[in-house]
């Protein structure tokens, strides 16, 4: 049994997140998390809140509430809104809370006694309009480097690079559209990348078995020449720079920048999660206290990789404590709503709660997995989504649970049939079976999410297939004996594919082992048993339907709704 811990990116606190936040880091995380423990592993999937930096305060303005409650009240939201879809966090934390709090000073302290805090006097930009220094996200303009108009000040989502607010061509403020800006002096602390390049080019080299899409994105920004980071921010709301073990004449009233906060809170968090349930956390992150043994798995969009791959591991390495750093680091692509991003002001795109206003949520789950922006960015389309839902779910895995177990319902007395010996084409099913557990089991350890899908659905497919021609309907007529191995044997199937779905479709899989009358949701092991887990006699009971078939004029009214092709 492996210990893993697994992190998905935290979701900023100014609301609900939409598909393509979930599909990015999220339930990839989640789906691998219920892989592993299906397995019998010890695994740790924790998340949290994103919850400091000046777009909480402007959501809290706008929201005319206090910040404070306006996180509390947006994270038990966010909380609800994972629990509905699945999401099976073993803590669900606060970058506000007092952990993150105490650890981001921690790291503070640590990088200033090895050299690695300096304190700068910054040209920065503020806002005469809006009487106020603008964050680096809160200034916009044209990137210098590629041209984009819509440039943020701390990176461009289209040529990728981290920028500084001063380099944007004709900058605005995001917050008002003023551009009535002015370069004003501000004292801040930076983080000395630059001393440390060669320790973590080194860091990044020894991850040989990172995925191409989070190695690549690493080496562009070390390539490019790492340039030290601004670790400060003029801000009211944040982890305040001068308490609790920190004097900084002259920073009494700046607090730490959320990108130098967020990653430490998967520490934090873990620390929560301990002090509510009485484990331990530090022999999960500290390698002199037992995290030698833990697998860490980072998931995430790749807009977030440059932190994660240079700018926390900078915090960790240069600490020089010995604390955990990621193994594996599973980047994705984005999730782009019919070719365009997904806008809440422009009412495109679905968001958690209105998708789960539509159809429960594993339908949600089987297609951003399946069809999720893995290896490129993908579009979320209705059409691709009705027509993926019936092929996959209603055709395929529905139709065979809810065919072999009626029947055995209606002509077996709703129960396992006795009766018969398993012959050559039960002999062929297995193989096949086996087989396709095999590749499905090696692409979900590969965190191949799309691939393994697929698996998934060959090995329904050939459940199908069997019955076709088993054909206990037909058998039954002349041979009683011959139509119960073939119903015994469907009847185990639904078994196995519900343990085959627990990962990616919870909710379902349960509904559909309770119609053979089975608890068991593990992950089936290359030498299980597959055909003799039903036992005769065990009672059986046909599900309502598990996939309704999404119809056309549900397409047109949700296009309607929120947006479609143009």
């Amino acid at each position: 049994m492996a210990r893993i811990l697994i992190t998905s990116a935290l979701p900023y606190i100014n609301g609900i997140k939409h598909l393509g936040n979930l599909a990015g880091s999220m339930l990839p995380a989640d789906v691998w998390a219920r892989f592993k423990r299906g397995q019998g592993h010890d695994v740790l999937y924790i998340c949290a809140t994103d919850e400091h930096g000046t777009p909480a305060e402007l959501a809290a303005a706008a929201a005319g509430q206090d910040v404070r409650a306006y996180c509390d009240e947006q994270h038990a939201v966010q909380k609800a809104a994972g629990e509905a879809f699945g999401l099976s966090y073993d803590w669900f934390g606060r970058s506000s809370n007092p952990p993150n709090h105490r650890l981001t000073q921690h790291f503070a302290e640590a990088l200033e006694a090895n050299g690695l805090i300096e304190e700068r006097v910054d040209r920065m930009i503020y806002s005469i309009d809006d009487r106020r220094f603008l964050p680096d996200r809160y200034v916009e303009g044209t990137c210098p480097h590629c041209a984009y108009p819509k440039a943020r000040g701390d990176q461009c989502d289209n040529c990728g690079r981290l920028l500084d607010p001063v380099d944007l061509i004709d900058p605005y403020s995001s917050v008002s559209g003023s551009r009535n800006l002015e370069v004003r002096d501000t004292r801040h602390l930076y983080l000395l990348q630059t001393k440390i390049a060669d320790e973590i080019r080194a860091w990044v080299d020894s991850k040989t078995d990172w995925q191409p899409l989070a190695k690549s994105i690493a080496y562009k920004h070390l390539d490019e020449g790492l340039i030290d980071r601004g670790i400060t921010r003029d801000l009211a709301w944040g982890i305040p720079v001068t308490k609790d073990g920190f004097p900084r004449p002259g920073m009494e009233d700046k607090v730490f920048y959320v990108w130098f906060d967020a990653p430490i809170e998967y520490i934090g968090a873990t620390e929560e999660w301990a002090g509510r349930t009485g484990a331990t956390w530090r022999d999960w992150w500290r390698l002199d206290e037992g995290a030698d043994d833990v697998r860490y798995v980072q998931f995430m969009g790749k807009d977030n990789v440059a932190f994660h791959t240079v700018s926390f591991p900078a915090t960790i390495i240069g600490s020089g404590e010995p604390w955990k750093t990621v193994d594996q680091l599973k980047a994705f692509n984005w999730l782009n709503w019919y070719g365009g991003k997904f806008s809440t002001s422009q009412k495109r795109g679905v968001f958690m709660d209105q998708a789960l206003e539509l159809l429960p949520a594993d339908y949600w789950r089987w297609h951003l997995t399946a069809y999720g922006p893995e290896h490129s960015d993908a579009a979320f389309t209705w059409e691709q989504f009705q027509s993926t839902t019936n092929k996959d779910l209603a055709d395929v895995l529905g139709n065979f649970v809810n065919r072999i177990v009626k029947f055995a319902e209606s002509k077996f007395d709703g129960v396992v049939p006795e009766g018969g010996e398993p012959g050559e084409l039960e002999a062929k099913l297995e193989a096949d079976i086996r087989a396709g557990i095999a590749e499905a089991t090696a692409q979900f350890e590969a965190m191949e999410f799309r691939k393994a899908a697929q698996a998934l659905r060959a090995v329904w497919v050939l459940g199908n297939e069997y019955l076709q021609v088993a054909a206990p309907w037909t058998a039954l007529k002349t041979d009683r004996d011959r139509a119960a191995v073939g119903v015994r044997t469907g009847l185990n199937l639904v078994a196995l594919f519900a343990r085959l779905a627990a990962p990616v479709m919870p909710f379902t899989a349960q509904r559909i082992a309770e119609t053979v009358g089975s608890r068991d949701l593990t992950w089936p092991g290359a030498d299980a048993s597959l055909f003799d887990r039903v036992p005769a006699g065990q009672a059986v009971h046909a599900p309502e339907v598990l996939f309704r078939k999404i119809e056309d004029a549900q397409v047109a009214e949700w296009s309607e709704r929120f947006g479609g092709a143009e």
